[in-house]
């Protein structure tokens, strides 16, 4: 049983029915049947039950008519409000925070998201340690009297904090080790692929590539695990780009989750370009695209370059795509519109990296003396060497670097010019 109550001050109630359909997609990716719905529209959450007094009558009678074995809460419920609601209902009640929990949890692969998925599983666990152990609520604590419920709940917030004590410092080692990683990348033009959970980010690496490795699923989050390949966007030599899918957004992702895959989604903060993918077939495309925004902005990475990229433009109708596509270029200027399972529907995004590819990694020609043995190293590792050369006594490098890279073969004693494209 699906529960939807947004309020009455906010714009959620014209949605209402977009959202629960959401939560209805992620119900289903967590293995539950949907069998009914119960709505109402509030002008404050009721601090006790969340929902009005009649409505968890009304929400009662429903789950014994339906026999209902789980209640979703579409918002967070506090720990309070979902104890009184199971004791009103009979029935377990779940929140869509823990429920995206949940689904991470059966998605996590590498042990670095099982990591990740834990410690927000637990951060979010700790504060409702004392519902989970409402039955032992009749023995009561206190000095002389401290029964088994208060005992068994000081120890498990005690073992929780120390194992979130260790997933923390574990995480943090996962975050130095992709610092060197992205360290070791600083020669080639990074691109992350970001957006609303399904919005075809997989589809379009898996076109970029031809990797058969990449997984695709029509279901929310099925990429936990950021995933970089190399990728030949063309526009002459050294037209590669590292391409990296990211976790998918939601609507209400649980902070826990934001914060314990930080180290991850921090891969877009290292990037040359962001690509926003939008699920452009979607009513709600503008409200999933804001929700990405305020999850980038969070993350800081509002200053990287972004550019939008329309996907999924085969499952418009030729009049609805002519008209997205002129709304889109009022709205949000040189946007990409794309397909990633139609031939040639991913063309234009390549000759659009290729074009950030020259633009911000200019072909350079570097002069060296034969026994610059270290600055040679130095391209190799931060620039995109192409080809390697001699005059005279002179090793010739043609490589594409940044502004940086030609500062410092300068001031090294290095000759550098600009190359020309087409040779």
């Amino acid at each position: 049983m699906l529960v939807g109550a947004p309020l009455k001050r906010s714009g959620d109630r014209h949605l209402v029915d977009d959202h629960l359909g959401e939560l209805a997609q992620l119900a289903d990716t967590a293995g539950a049947v949907v069998v009914g719905e119960v709505t109402q529209r509030l002008d404050r959450p009721n601090p006790a039950t969340y929902l009005g007094t009649g409505k968890i009558e009304e929400l009662r009678a429903r789950i014994e008519e339906l026999q209902v074995t789980v209640v979703i809460f579409d918002d967070e419920l506090t720990p309070a409000q979902g104890k009184n609601i199971e004791v009103a209902t009979g029935r377990r009640v779940i929140d869509r925070a823990e429920l995206i929990l949940d689904i991470f949890a059966t998605r996590a692969r590498t042990s670095e998201a099982k990591l990740q998925v834990e410690l927000a599983q637990l951060e979010y666990m700790l504060p409702r340690l004392t519902r989970m152990w409402a039955h032992l609520e009749r023995v009561r604590g206190g000095i002389g009297m401290r029964g088994p419920g208060e005992t068994q709940l000081e120890t498990d917030r005690r073992m929780i904090g120390h194992r979130i004590k260790l997933l923390r410092e574990r995480l943090e080692e996962v975050e130095r080790t992709r610092a060197v990683q992205r360290q070791g990348r600083q020669g080639a033009f990074r691109v992350a692929l970001v957006g609303y959970t399904n919005a075809g980010k997989s589809s379009i690496l898996k076109g970029m590539t031809g990797d058969a490795d990449v997984v695709v699923e029509d279901r929310l989050f099925a990429t936990l695990d950021p995933l970089t390949r190399d990728v030949d966007v063309g526009g002459g030599g050294g037209g590669r780009v590292l391409m990296t899918d990211t976790v998918g957004f939601i609507r209400k992702l649980p902070h826990h989750l934001v914060a314990s895959f930080r180290a991850t989604l921090e891969e877009v903060t290292e990037t040359d370009l962001l690509l926003h993918v939008i699920d452009a077939s979607h009513p709600a495309w503008e409200d999933q695209r804001a929700v990405v925004e305020d999850v980038l902005a969070d993350l800081g990475a509002s200053r990287t370059p972004l550019r939008h990229v329309f996907n999924k433009m085969d499952q418009l109708a030729e009049p609805d795509a002519a008209a997205l596509r002129a709304r889109v270029s009022n709205l949000l200027p040189d946007s990409i519109f794309a397909s990633a399972v139609t031939d040639g529907g991913l063309d234009s995004l390549r000759r659009e990296l290729a074009t950030a590819v020259r633009a911000l990694r200019p072909l350079s020609v570097v002069h060296l003396p034969a026994d610059s043995g270290k600055l040679l190293a130095d391209l190799y590792r931060d620039a995109e060497v192409l080809n390697v050369g001699s005059e005279g006594s002179a090793v010739v490098v043609r490589a594409r670097m940044d502004d940086a890279m030609v500062g410092r073969l300068r001031r090294a004693g290095a000759t550098v010019s600009a190359g020309v494209e087409h040779e």
